[in-house]
């Protein structure tokens, strides 16, 4: 079967920054693949080249087996993260600068639009201006427009970043609709939650390089064994995070530990099922004086797997940029 998406060996540079560094894809038709990672991956930069709205220095391209610009950008649609709408235009007034965009047949585009209103519940909303539109509203306009020409693949870029709870898990099931439809769904995220609720497989992004591959459970089950959290204070000094920690790197049920600074040095241990883990671990700490502050267990998540493979969680590394950005203000 012929994937949806192919991307081989994808490079790009801006100026000596290398944002996307030899980037492999191949997702299948029908699914909804998604690309996880913290801030300043490359994951943007990734679709904008799928997307033919960058130019790549290297690697190939193919969107349901097209490979040129103009090809491509019939047989997908992109919704980007910021949303872009003219304020002096009614919701249905945009749509049909959108279908004349696309050329779409004029004697279509009545029904494609009366469609995607419907499809994304917009009716009641739809000849009023967008520019009284509530932020959740912005968003199911903006993907009505992405699928205004019926693509065969949907390209979203942060698709519910800023919305509240209801509203995003509106856009989960919409995107489920879609994919039940056949419409395959390329998403980035830097949700946790929302990959794995929604993604059928998962490219795990870092510093430009995908270093991880698989579906979500795939990618947790090599992780193995359970994660345990302890704090033993709300803020706990790194020393003292250190001292815990090689006290409880001998229990014989613990695979790897490691100091998680955006929890307040909070110790994040992997371990082997045992049911006695807890007790053992909070034995083990009294016994040295070290007094408890929370504890907690759980299965592998996905940042679990971020974290087993760079050493920090996707949390850490938006913070540690957080930091920087001030600094490089400065200068």
């Amino acid at each position: 079967m012929q994937p949806a998406i192919h991307v081989k060996n994808l490079t790009k540079k801006y100026g000596e920054t290398l944002a996307v560094d030899g980037i492999d894809l191949t997702i299948a038709p029908g699914q909804i693949y998604g690309l996880l990672g913290p801030n300043g991956a490359g994951k943007t930069t990734t679709l904008r080249c799928i997307c033919t709205l960058t130019q790549p220095d290297g690697g190939s391209i193919q969107v349901s087996g097209e490979t040129e610009a103009r090809a491509i950008r019939q047989c997908l649609g992109y919704v980007a993260q910021e949303v872009a709408l003219d304020k002096v235009l009614t919701g249905r007034e945009l749509l049909q600068l959108q279908a004349a965009l696309y050329h779409l047949p004029r004697q279509s585009i009545v029904d494609r639009i009366a469609a995607v209103l419907e499809l994304l519940q917009l009716n009641e909303y739809a000849d009023k201006l967008t520019g009284t539109y509530s932020g959740g509203l912005k968003k199911r306009l903006d993907l009505a427009a992405g699928l205004l020409h019926q693509p065969e693949v949907l390209v979203l870029d942060e698709p519910t970043v800023g919305l509240d709870i209801q509203t995003r898990l509106a856009i989960w099931e919409f995107l489920r609709k879609l994919r039940a439809s056949g419409v395959t769904i390329l998403l980035t995220s830097h949700y946790l939650e929302e990959i794995d609720a929604l993604a059928d497989r998962v490219a795990i992004i870092d510093k430009g390089k995908v270093i991880a591959e698989g579906t979500p459970s795939e990618l947790k089950s090599k992780v193995g064994g359970d994660r345990i959290t302890i704090r033993i204070a709300e803020f706990a000094e790194r020393q003292s995070a250190e001292q815990a920690l090689n006290l409880l790197t001998g229990l014989p049920f613990v695979r790897s530990g490691l100091i998680n600074a955006a929890q307040g040095n909070a110790i994040n241990l992997t371990i082997s099922p045992d049911p006695d883990a807890s007790s053992a671990i909070q034995s083990k700490l009294s016994e040295s004086d070290v007094s408890i502050f929370s504890l907690s267990q759980s299965r592998p998540s996905l940042d679990d797997v971020f974290l087993s493979a760079t050493g920090q969680t996707i949390q850490d590394v938006e913070i540690a940029q957080a930091e920087v950005m001030p600094t490089k203000k400065r200068r």
